[in-house]
């Protein structure tokens, strides 16, 4: 997730990580516990509208969640909420599913 961070901060301009290796390391967690306790709460609140507009409010939940590491957190800093997190938020989200992907593809044991 770090890693997701770092490539969000590069691409988005209005997105700034201050600090080095720690600071990615540091927001990541705070975005995990964050989303892991008050996005859950989000999630259920607003289920019935991520089902009306097909789960595209999502992407407004986990903009909302940024928002709030970014009042935590001295080290994350959004410039405009709503472009900015939104566009954060789907960057976020694109590079953790490629991240992810693959590093599953490196670590799988090979067959032969």
């Amino acid at each position: 997730m770090a890693a997701a961070f770092a490539i969000t901060a590069w691409l988005l301009s209005g997105l700034e990580i201050s600090g080095g290796f720690g600071s990615y390391l540091w927001i990541a967690l705070l975005f995990g516990v964050v989303n892991a306790i008050i996005g859950t709460f989000l999630r259920i609140i607003t289920l019935p509208l991520t089902i009306l507009t097909l789960g595209l409010f999502a992407i407004v939940v986990n903009a909302v969640l940024l928002e709030i590491v970014d009042a935590i957190s001295d080290r994350l800093t959004i410039d405009h909420f709503f472009w900015t997190a939104i566009w954060a938020a789907l960057i976020l989200a694109f590079a953790s599913v490629c991240l992810q992907f693959a590093a599953s593809a490196l670590l799988r044991p090979t067959t032969t």
